[in-house]
Formats: C-alpha cells, structure tokens, sequence
C-alpha cells in the first residue's frame, strides 16, 4: 500500500504559477526522504490546483506549508477540501508550528550571528512575521518561536514585527544597530518577503543582514518529511 501526502501552501494569488513550481520541487525533496510515500503538493492561491492534487492522491494526509495555523488553515482549508469531496482528510500540524521549526530558527540565526563575526550577546534579533489583522493565531506563532529564542539562546535583544498588525516590522526593526539580523519566519521567497519586508527594513533604517526566509533552508524538507512520517 502506498502511504500518501500534500503539502499545502498558499501560494502567490498575482502569480500562482512559480510557487506552484516551488511546491512540486519541494515535494520531490520531500519524497527523497519518504521512501514508499507519494508526495503531491498544490498552492491555494492556484485555481483548481488542490482539486487536481487530490485527484492524484489516495487519501493523503494533508500537510499545511504555513506558519501558523490562522484563517487559512482553520476556514479557507476545509472548505476547499469539502468543495473537492474530501473533507475528512487529516490535516497535520503546520510547519510553524513544529518544534523542529523553532529549533532551526535558532540554529539559522546563531550560524548568521557566527558567519557575521558576531557573539550573541550583541546581536539584536528581528524576527519578521506576517500577523493578522483578524486571527491571533498567525501571531501566536511568531510570539512562540521568540519565546524558544528566549528560552535557548543569548542574543542581546530578541524583537518581533509583523507586516499586517502592530508592531510593524519597520518599528520593531529600528534602531536595532549594525550588529543585527533580521529573520523572516516565512516559508518562501514570496510577496511579503521579496517587497514589504525590505520596504519597511528600509523605512526603519535597517543597518543590520535581512536573511532568507526560514522555509527556504536546505533542513525543510527532511523537517517536513519527518513531520509526515511521524504522523
């Protein structure tokens, strides 16, 4: 029997096509270290494309390539879901929510403060987080993995800033000095993170090194593969 899973992400409405891509390299990373598992993927923003997905699959178990579990996971998910006549399908734990996420956080922004020449305990840290203007869930996330750096690591300030509540990223980033990181807890290089995230970096004054967003490290898949697997 072929175990089977989606990977889910929302995607990128102006744009759906190259996330779509992404997703399907990611899947294919994913599956490299699930032998035996069929791993689909499909973006939300992308017309029809879970339908499609799903029609692929065997009763996948469905897992969530979000930060936190807001609006999308809790509403838009199930009813896309039901809209395909799938909708007891077991929705994992999304990925901003796992621990192992937590922990390459830290690990992401110690080995940045380390490349930079920088101890922790000089260094200010801006974690960069979507938040919501009506769910305290995607904020909750964001407040979570900060809570995990107070808790595991030395760096002289830990500060959060969201694009879409307050605080804004551009206040939460300002004043933050030279010796400074910012970590965007995103899973791609998609809109926030290619435009709004430098344009309020850039508003604050920013002085310090913007890195890439957690999603984008080499470790996610195999988080993600385990995250599956566990499950």
């Amino acid at each position: 029997m072929i175990r089977s899973a989606l990977i889910i992400a929302h995607g990128q409405p102006s744009e759906p096509g190259p996330p779509e891509a992404e997703m399907a390299a990611l899947a294919r990373a994913v599956a490299a270290h699930l032998p035996g598992w069929q791993i689909g993927s499909a973006t939300l923003a992308a017309p029809d494309a879970l339908r499609i997905a799903l029609q692929s699959s065997d009763k996948p178990s469905i897992f969530p390539f979000f930060m936190a579990d807001g609006w999308f996971i809790r509403s838009l998910l199930p009813r896309r879901l039901a809209e395909a006549d799938e909708p007891d399908l077991p929705v994992l734990t999304p990925f901003g929510l796992l621990a192992e996420t937590a922990a390459l956080a830290v690990t992401v922004a110690r080995d940045a403060a380390a490349a930079q020449g920088w101890t922790e305990a000089e260094t200010t840290l801006v974690l960069a987080a979507h938040g919501s203007g009506r769910s305290p869930r995607p904020a909750a996330s964001a407040h979570r993995i900060a809570d995990v750096f107070a808790a595991e690591s030395g760096f002289k300030t830990i500060r959060t800033g969201f694009i879409e509540q307050r605080p804004v990223l551009a206040d939460a980033a300002r004043g933050s000095g030279a010796k400074s990181l910012c970590l965007p807890l995103f899973v791609a290089r998609w809109g926030h993170v290619v435009a709004d995230i430098p344009a309020a970096l850039a508003e604050a004054g920013f002085a310090g090194h913007l890195l890439d967003p957690l999603g984008v490290h080499p470790e996610v898949p195999a988080i993600i593969a385990r995250a599956i697997g566990a499950a």
